[in-house]
């Protein structure tokens, strides 16, 4: 069984990412018993800018992508109607605002470094959901510190990680290696390092995606 590593380049604060995610891991199930795929998410930041309180989202997006309040709200829906095809609740009138992702991020790379995949899976689900789902504030250490527990990890090594500058360094050059990459958007999604492909696609377009490379890899 041919193993593939998948780079999921991602934000907590990116809805399509969600999405594809989502579709991601359909994509992954249905191939499960031909492909054996390992999957680290990595950070990317869409407002490493962002203040510690946040801005309102429709202004946000009104601001960044210069639309009018109706097409933020036309994309909105579409986004709940494309999670809601591949099983994610985006509760649009609970998300009012977005916040800084960065210490989400450090939390994310300290699942993978000390823990382990699946680990970080959970994790990056349960941080997705709080953010989309439930509307909360993802910059908050009492919510982050939350999802650390829903994924069944250590909330006081959390605490310790969140109180100081612990995996700032590696978290901040992960981000500088994507971008001088090219990547300026996520999802970005990366097959064994050099085969990319982004947005929330749909799951067969990643299926396609992970059987052609193993195929490839049967006859190298």
């Amino acid at each position: 069984m041919n193993t593939i590593k998948i780079d999921f380049v991602s934000d907590i604060a990116c809805p399509w990412c969600a999405v594809g995610l989502a579709a991601l891991q359909s994509a992954i199930d249905n191939v499960k018993d031909e492909v054996k795929v390992e999957l680290h998410f990595q950070p990317f930041e869409l407002n490493p800018t962002m203040p510690p309180e946040g801005e309102d989202i429709v202004e946000h997006l009104m601001k960044k992508y210069r639309m009018s309040p109706e097409q933020v709200a036309q994309n909105q829906e579409h986004i709940r109607q494309r999670g809601a095809e591949v099983g994610f609740t985006f509760n649009m009138s609970g998300r009012t605002r977005t916040y800084n992702t960065f210490d989400a991020h450090r939390l994310l790379h300290w699942a993978e470094t000390e823990a382990n995949m699946e680990t970080q899976r959970m994790l990056k689900w349960a941080l997705l959901e709080a953010y989309f789902t439930l509307g909360q504030d993802p910059s908050s250490h009492a919510v982050l510190l939350s999802a650390v527990e829903k994924a069944g990890m250590d909330t006081t090594r959390a605490a310790s990680i969140l109180a100081d500058d612990t995996y700032l360094t590696e978290v901040r050059e992960r981000e500088k290696l994507y971008v001088s990459q090219g990547i300026n958007s996520v999802p970005s999604v990366i097959f064994n390092g050099k085969h990319l492909i982004q947005g929330g696609q749909p799951a067969a377009v990643f299926e396609q995606a992970i059987r052609r490379i193993a195929a490839d890899a049967d006859i190298q």
